[in-house]
């Protein structure tokens, strides 16, 4: 007799053929290869999401060879409900593939009231990660990230927190997001001076946001640091939704979004041309533009999200067509100067 239960209750069996199928990159200059595209759980993760949905992505992230899992203690809504609902997941899916995984989060944006919950205090950066590590389950995160860069802490103060982290065997590695060339190499020093150098450094990055490019990547390869790159489809900007305008229900209609009504019409012209590219070479414009930033040689891994497995797939789809030729890239170059 069949049960009516809806929670997916089946062993999760993973893809046989995952490592075969995605592409690796060495992380700056250690022994971690991280897939060519990660995936983040900033949306889609929280507790006003789908579980199940959120549980089918991470089975169909696992079977496409991603092993990199990006997370925050503040992503939700609400507030570290994604790492909670991760959890779960992993108890449930992948209690016998931690060691296939390689899984991070982050502390540095508002957490919780008083003085001690947001910013690079080592009060704060030490009592988030544990609060992490108890919300997912976990006796360590892979890499754990300064959010932020704070200001108003001493940086020898954070970076003191961060490496005292890996030494407790918390995390394994540090990473630092939103940091200067400036701030990462200043924090780069303490800490090789400490012994716990930093792996990975987390910044926005697309055909539409470029400012990184003339000094954090070079940065990066002279610090033989790796990189990470978020909203590389500018928040959906480089898909073929906002190709004739705002569709009703797409992220630009919406209130309280990051990508606003007047940013449409700013670049529609762009992205129509840019994938007028696309189709020539037999991509989706999502595919192109994660496909055009793995050109850069600083750029270690590609962080997407996805609201469904499907999407998720066809993201993964821009490593079958990763070169391109000079001409394109002129062509690419003068249609996103213009």
């Amino acid at each position: 007799m069949n049960i009516n239960d809806k929670s997916n209750p089946t062993t999760y069996i993973p893809n046989p053929e995952r490592y075969n199928t995605m592409q690796y990159n060495r992380c700056g200059n250690s022994g971690v290869l991280l897939p060519k595209i990660s995936l983040g759980l900033w949306h889609n993760f929280g507790f006003y999401d789908s579980f199940e949905n959120a549980r089918n992505i991470l089975k169909k992230a696992f079977d496409l060879g991603i092993t990199h899992l990006d997370l925050a203690n503040n992503y939700g809504p609400p507030y570290g409900s994604a790492e909670e609902n991760f959890g779960r997941i992993l108890k449930k899916d992948f209690a016998n593939h931690r060691d296939e995984l390689f899984i991070a989060s982050k502390a540095g944006y508002d957490m919780w009231p008083g003085p001690y919950g947001n910013n690079g205090s080592k009060k704060y950066l030490v009592a988030s990660l544990d609060q992490s590590l108890q919300r997912m389950g976990l006796d360590y995160v892979d890499v754990f990230y300064h959010h932020r860069p704070d200001t108003e802490t001493p940086l020898e103060e954070t970076m003191h927190a961060l490496s005292l982290m890996v030494k407790q065997g918390k995390a394994l590695y540090i990473g630092l997001s939103r940091y200067s060339p400036e701030e990462t190499i200043a924090a780069q020093k303490i800490l090789k001076d400490l012994g716990t150098p930093v792996l990975i450094h987390q910044s926005k990055y697309s055909m539409l946001e470029r400012s990184v490019e003339a000094e954090l990547l070079p940065t990066l390869l002279e610090e033989k640091i790796g990189s990470i790159v978020f909203s590389p489809l500018a928040q959906g900007l480089l898909t073929d939704k906002y190709l004739k305008g705002i569709p009703e229900g797409s992220r630009a209609s919406k209130d309280n979004t990051y990508l606003t009504t007047d940013e449409v019409p700013k670049t529609i012209e762009k992205i129509q041309k840019l994938n007028d590219i696309a189709i020539q070479r037999g991509q989706k414009l999502s595919q192109m533009a994660v496909a055009w930033i793995l050109t850069q040689p600083a750029i270690t891994t590609v962080l997407v999200g996805a609201s469904s497995p499907n999407q998720l797939a066809e993201n993964v789809l821009a490593l079958n067509n990763p070169d391109f030729s000079q001409d394109e890239l002129n062509l690419i170059n003068r249609i996103l100067n213009s």
